[in-house]
């Protein structure tokens, strides 16, 4: 069975409070996004990887990898108005004719880890949909829209990380409905197909990097992880 990963990355890094792109921030010395791509790499070595850059930055990209001597191989697929462009955009690199599975991943979550890939991707040979999970464990409150807000059972309540892995003729299918506001991730645009989405456990540092403190806190664990 094939296995593909789609590796989006066109945030701008506004939070971050720079001009520089969060995923080409430094992170461990090296751009965040290169630890994110070689993680896949490591969970499979025969990966097909896209890569999904806006236009505007793809020759940055290439300066870095000349820079930091990055010779993974990958396909770039240029990046869309909206995730969900950018995912259909990279779809469209993988041939017609093949049919294995598929992960989408935020190109700024590079500390998923090696297990939380393959648990998905294994589950998703079976049921056709795999996505990572982690428990809430602060306090939920609701807010009501006259302003009161009520505690809610966080046990029922999940969060929900990248990658999201799936059958490739099933994301397609999905891929083809018109863009709606309600699609915030893949499993979301699936789902509109009705078709059931199966969760797996995640791994509790999978964060997506978005403001300074999080680059710290990435600092942090792959520091410990690589000591």
């Amino acid at each position: 069975m094939k296995r593909y990963a789609i590796i989006v990355a066109g945030g701008r890094g506004v939070r971050m409070g720079g001009d520089l792109p969060k995923q080409f921030l430094l992170l461990g010395g090296r751009p965040v996004l290169m630890h994110t791509l070689q993680t896949f790499r490591a969970a499979y070595a025969d990966m097909h990887i896209v890569l999904v850059l806006p236009k505007s930055q793809q020759s940055y990209w290439q300066t870095l990898c000349e820079q930091y001597a990055f010779d993974m191989p990958l396909e770039i697929a240029d990046g869309g108005a909206e995730r969900f462009h950018s995912v259909s955009n990279g779809l469209s690199c993988i041939p017609v004719t093949d049919d294995g599975l598929v992960a989408v991943h935020d190109g700024v979550r590079p500390l998923v880890s090696v297990d939380t890939i393959r648990r998905c991707f294994e589950r998703a040979e079976t049921d056709d949909t795999a996505v990572p999970v982690v428990p809430v464990v602060e306090t939920l409150r609701r807010i009501h829209p006259d302003g009161s807000s009520q505690t809610q059972d966080r046990s029922a309540y999940r969060l929900v990380q990248t990658p999201q892995v799936f059958r490739i003729s099933l994301l397609r299918q999905a891929y083809r409905q018109p863009y709606q506001s309600s699609f915030t991730d893949d499993a979301s645009v699936v789902e509109a197909l009705g078709h059931s989405i199966a969760l797996v456990d995640g791994n509790r540092e999978n964060i997506k990097l978005t403001t300074p403190a999080d680059l710290l806190l990435a600092e942090s664990v792959l520091k410990n992880r690589t000591t």
